[in-house]
């Protein structure tokens, strides 16, 4: 007995020893992950792993010039031409949002685009809510009401995007706005209660051009965008 008693004890603090010396080779993590979500700007694996390590490092402010500078932009300037007001709005968002990236947000702005259109066209006021600013919101839920009340239905059938691009981007106080000009092809037809077509063709693909503008507050932890105005491109 007394054997086995030294025995558990001899391993227990071996085992503990050799604990240590794992943990102090491997090293150890802290803090808490939190994965990104954001239908406008891309987040790649590489700025994950930065964002974690940067929750254990206190880093010291320092100011940015000469080619440091410039690689920063780098992604604005081949978007934008350089001193162009389009260019300096770019600029004044990747400023404030060091995430923001014109063209992952072009991708993202174009999902959500296509997601507007047909949940306006259903009737789908939960996905509506989550994509649109309370005014552009209220808005679209009262045509939709209007819509129901007169027992119409919207046909709708999404072909895809032509064309998207940046025509504005500018800081108002924290918030970030970028507008878009946008030219898509859809085939729509409203029917009546008795489904005869009133408006449209539901065989007939439709060009369609809108400027569409969306916004988020920089200083929010919140990365999503939304749709905050939108006017017809005749």
């Amino acid at each position: 007995m007394e054997f086995f008693d030294f025995g558990t004890i001899f391993f227990l603090v071996a085992a503990i020893v050799i604990f240590f010396q794992l943990r102090n080779v491997l090293g150890r993590r802290t803090g808490s992950e939190r994965p990104p979500f954001d239908p406008y700007s891309a987040r790649s694996g590489k700025k994950n792993e930065d964002a974690t390590a940067s929750e254990n490092v206190v880093s010291l402010p320092r100011r940015k010039g000469g080619a440091e500078a410039e690689s920063v932009y780098a992604a604005i300037d081949s978007f934008a031409a350089p001193g162009t007001d389009l260019n300096k709005g770019l600029r004044a968002i990747r400023d404030a949002d060091s995430s923001f990236e014109p063209k992952s947000f072009v991708e993202g702005a174009k999902m959500a685009y296509e997601m507007i259109v047909m949940a306006y066209a259903d009737g789908d006021r939960r996905t509506l809510k989550n994509l649109l600013s309370r005014e552009v919101y209220d808005g679209f839920v009262a045509a939709i009401a209007d819509r129901e009340s007169r027992s119409e239905k919207i046909q709708s059938s999404f072909v895809g995007i032509d064309k998207a691009e940046i025509v504005n981007a500018e800081m108002k106080g924290s918030e970030a706005h970028v507008t878009l000009r946008v030219v898509s092809e859809l085939i729509s037809a409203t029917r009546d209660g008795g489904g005869e077509v009133i408006d449209g063709d539901p065989e007939t693909v439709a060009e369609v051009k809108d400027v569409w503008t969306f916004a988020r507050d920089t200083r929010s932890r919140d990365p999503n965008w939304k749709l905050v105005a939108t006017e017809a491109d005749d």
